[in-house]
């Protein structure tokens, strides 16, 4: 043979394209017909399928891959061997037909990732026995519309409290603007009667003091005047008293005649009327019986005048100084007894109708918001102002501690019987549903029933009951709001 001939024929055999090599693709996975729901055993063997399909492509494609590396080497060790000097062929001579690729598409990955994460959540499903999966899935069970039922384990992670409804009067507060004043029974200006001068003063505002506590001592010319008009007049009084018992010895004797003894009589009357003068106008000055009595004893002026305490209180105001002069209309000390005080109030007319004399009340101080202080009526005007139409009101609290000062603001809470027959329930029982108002009323350990109600006034703490309930019935309290979700939940339609 020819050499021509034979390289010919070697180098059709050498690069001949080697025939198409037949693949063999798993089957598509398609979707299942059933019930696709998590936990079952269709549901499991599904995810296995899906699972062992991805397998086998990402096998297929490896031997792929290493039939096309082990065709290049073939073909270059066989390239070698010859040690010809014809031209090298072309890479895309020597390869077979290209073979298609057999990676999974994006929506294929997608799709094994989420059946990937139905099977973990199947299996986890599936550890829970069949009892423990149904206590756990087991929604509110309504035997008749309205009823919610609770399963044990929901109770006792709710705190319930019930509370019954009431049947009873409707009291309906009424408040009215006040301040407090310093009882006028128990207090007391402190003046002077005669001017003079201070010489000092012995307490300083908010002492308490006792009755007779010396305040503080002034220097008066004027009642150095006075005093010495009194010992004047004491020593005429003595004078005269001297004379008419010697003209009556005398006139005894018939020394001298009886007109002489009545002229010594009247004249000692008259010093008798000038020294009760003189000690009446002491008295008027404020100077004690005892101050008298010294004069008496001792005929020695001494111009002190003491300023004294009227009764047991408290300093609550001094308008006094070291050496000022002071003048009889000026205060010079305010002494208050705070143990009670006095709360004045101005009702409105048209609610003078729940004003009674000895009612008793409660007051509400601006400084003690959360406070309620017991107090009684004590006084209620008999006119009406013209300018505001409002009555006065006065009631007397009791102030142990001192905490109510003189001109705090305050208010008089009047209760006042508005329905004698009335339902009430506690305001936290009320929760806002679709209808309306509801409250939820216990039918047992586990069931309360979810009732629409119709409501009055607001009192307090408490709201009027006009329909839904009946009075002594268990409506719920606190833990209102968790059975409100609950029914909300299963969509549970309250009673109408």
């Amino acid at each position: 043979m020819r050499p021509r001939v034979a390289s010919r024929m070697l180098k059709k055999s050498l690069f001949a394209p080697a025939p198409p090599r037949r693949l063999l693709y798993p089957p598509a996975l398609s979707l299942p017909r059933q019930p696709f729901r998590p936990g079952t055993r269709f549901f499991q063997n599904f995810v296995l399928d899906a699972l062992s399909i991805f397998g086998k492509r990402e096998a297929s494609f490896l031997n792929c891959e290493r039939e096309r590396q082990g065709v290049r080497e073939r073909r270059g060790s066989q390239f070698e061997v010859l040690g010809s000097t014809f031209q090298q062929p072309r890479t895309s001579d020597l390869e077979p037909s290209p073979v298609p690729p057999v990676s999974l598409t994006f929506h294929e990955r997608y799709g094994v990732i989420l059946l990937v994460a139905f099977a973990m959540a199947g299996l986890i499903a599936c550890e829970r026995t069949p009892d423990q999966a149904t206590e756990a899935k087991k929604a509110v069970v309504a035997e008749r519309p309205g009823l919610l039922h609770l399963t044990s384990e929901e109770l006792a992670r709710t705190v319930i409290e019930v509370r019954p409804v009431a049947r009873g009067q409707l009291l309906v507060p009424r408040e009215f603007p006040a301040t407090i004043q310093a009882n006028e029974n128990e207090l007391a200006e402190v003046t002077t009667l005669i001017r003079g001068r201070v010489v000092k003063v012995h307490v300083d505002v908010g002492q308490e003091v006792k009755k007779d506590t010396l305040l503080a001592m002034l220097h008066s010319t004027d009642l150095g005047v006075a005093e010495g008009a009194y010992l004047k007049s004491a020593a005429k009084l003595h004078e005269a008293k001297l004379a008419y018992e010697r003209a009556r010895d005398l006139h005894e004797q018939k020394v001298v005649s009886l007109a002489e003894l009545q002229r010594r009589e009247a004249t000692m009357k008259t010093a008798q009327a000038e020294a009760r003068e003189a000690r009446n106008r002491l008295e008027l000055l404020g100077v004690p019986r005892k101050e008298v009595e010294r004069l008496d004893r001792e005929d020695t002026i001494k111009a002190d005048v003491p300023l004294r305490a009227p009764f047991d209180g408290r300093v609550i105001m001094r308008n006094i100084t070291r050496g000022e002069v002071v003048e009889m209309e000026q205060k010079l000390f305010t002494v208050a007894d705070l143990s009670d005080v006095w709360v004045v109030g101005n009702v409105p007319e048209k609610d003078v109708q729940f004003i009674r004399k000895d009612q008793k009340v409660d007051v509400i101080v601006s400084a003690y918001p959360h406070a309620i202080v017991p107090g009684t009526i004590t006084y209620i005007g008999d006119v009406l102002d013209p300018a505001t139409r409002t009555m006065r009101l006065r009631v007397t609290v009791a102030n142990p501690d001192r905490l109510l000062k003189p001109e705090m603001f305050a208010a008089v809470r009047v209760y006042a019987v508005s329905a004698t027959d009335a339902l009430t329930v506690p305001i936290e029982a009320v929760q806002n549903g679709l209808t309306g108002k509801m409250v939820f009323v216990q039918r047992g350990t586990n069931d309360f029933e979810v009732r629409t109600v119709k409501l009055g006034e607001e009192q307090g703490e408490v709201v009027t009951v006009l329909e839904g309930v009946s009075a002594g019935e268990q409506v719920v309290t606190k833990g209102s709001f968790v059975l409100k979700s609950e029914m909300e939940r299963h969509k549970i339609e309250p009673t109408p």
